[in-house]
């Protein structure tokens, strides 16, 4: 049987194609409970994504209803101007948020953080698997839509910020990432599964277009509601 890490990463057009690029710019929509939940409803529901597909550096713009943008990195987070004048940082973010649950508000650093790490995992999926520090290995498969998925328990180092350290990340026949479970470390440790479809191909690299986030049950079956983030991307720039 191939290997699931080498069948993913060629379904989605290749290490070494992937690695011709250096960032990755996307147009984002954003909806879900969570941004309310989190009192920030709108900061980033229309915005733009650029992420280092080398180091774990992203940026979102505007931050609503301002014209700022983030700078994450693991370690420091700031909000800045147009002009790169800091208007809040946060050093050590993951720290500011011990204690917090589901409902507990955000500043926008910290909303930059979670949705920095965030989508700097989506969008260097399954590429990211060949990352030093991480360890993924072939578990039972999984059936579901009528479908058989194999699946890979992956372990994250601790100097990539990202949802959890452990993660289950599901592939179909083809090999095209379906579903990625994990759990919220920085609020609450909540169970969610996040579902990828409406795949497009962008300079020979396959990319989902459309993701939803919902809570995952004690069964490892999805909750039909909430809905807890909803992601659609577009205008897909390599550099």
């Amino acid at each position: 049987m191939t290997n699931l890490v080498d069948l993913a990463i060629q379904a989605h057009g290749g290490f070494d194609r992937f690695d011709a690029f250096s960032s990755l710019t996307a147009k984002l929509h954003q909806g879900g409970i969570l941004w309310g939940l989190k009192g920030k409803p709108t900061v980033l529901e229309d915005c733009h994504v650029r992420v280092d597909l080398r180091d774990e550096r992203v940026s979102h713009w505007p931050f609503a209803p301002t014209m700022n943008h983030s700078v994450f990195t693991p370690s420091r987070v700031a909000i800045e101007t147009p002009d790169g004048a800091v208007v809040e940082e946060l050093v050590d973010p993951r720290s500011s948020f011990e204690g917090y649950e589901m409902e507990t508000h955000w500043s926008n650093p910290q909303v930059a953080y979670f949705a920095g790490y965030t989508m700097w995992t989506y969008l260097t999926s399954p590429f990211i698997l060949k990352r030093p520090g991480v360890v993924s290995d072939e578990i039972e498969p999984w059936q579901e839509n009528g479908e058989t998925w194999r699946r890979l328990h992956v372990c994250f180092p601790d100097d990539i910020a990202t949802h959890s350290r452990e993660q289950t990340f599901y592939f179909n026949p083809e090999g095209l990432l379906v579903r990625h479970d994990y759990e919220v470390d920085i609020q609450g440790r909540n169970a969610a599964a996040r579902y990828l479809t409406d795949y497009v191909e962008i300079d020979g690299i396959s990319l989902p277009s459309r993701m939803r986030i919902f809570p995952r049950g004690s069964n490892n079956t999805p909750l039909a509601a909430p809905l807890i983030v909803s992601v659609d991307l577009s205008d897909f720039r390599f550099e």
